[in-house]
């Protein structure tokens, strides 16, 4: 089922169907962070890395507690941009030689995921207000809250150091 598919008829079918691409985002997070760990060098991308992973997996219980406050049972829709987005920092990590420069493209790669889910998180709590679910609203600003939070990090710690000793 696309986005501009005829099964989304109403408000309610559309905040459904980011809450499944969202629920597919964040176990493919799950699946492609350790990875990311094990290629990270700086100790302080790598801690930050560890500890995103214990909150992505939060985010996928609360993405299924959201489902069952909605009644809903939870179920992924295929996400092309994010799985894009994983294949192409797949791609840029296993062509870059230089460690440094590694750990530099790991926290574009990783500040991408973020980006992204900010935005589906900004967006499905804004409907979920909209459709009188501030209660699943509620729920979805904690994990708003902890991406922007782990973008702010990844920020900092490239800032901090990392950019300029790949530089």
């Amino acid at each position: 089922m696309g986005i501009f598919s005829k099964d989304i008829r109403t408000m309610d079918d559309l905040f459904v169907h980011q809450l499944k691409d969202i629920y597919y985002a964040e176990k493919r997070i799950v699946g492609a962070l350790p990875q990311m760990i094990e290629k990270a060098t700086s100790p302080a991308l790598k801690s930050a890395f560890e500890s995103h992973l214990g909150e992505t997996r939060n985010h996928v219980r609360r993405v299924e507690q959201v489902f069952q406050m909605h009644g809903v049972a939870p179920e992924t829709v295929d996400c092309p941009a994010i799985d894009g987005i994983i294949e192409e920092a797949d791609e840029v990590a296993s062509d870059v030689e230089d460690k440094r420069v590694l750990d530099a493209a790991l926290i574009a790669a990783a500040q991408a995921v973020e980006h992204y889910e900010m935005t589906r998180y900004g967006t499905l709590i804004a409907w979920a207000n909209a459709l009188g679910r501030s209660d699943c609203g509620s729920v979805l600003r904690s994990n708003l809250n902890e991406e922007e939070a782990a973008d702010k990090k990844l920020t900092k710690i490239a800032e901090s150091g990392v950019n300029a000793a790949a530089a």
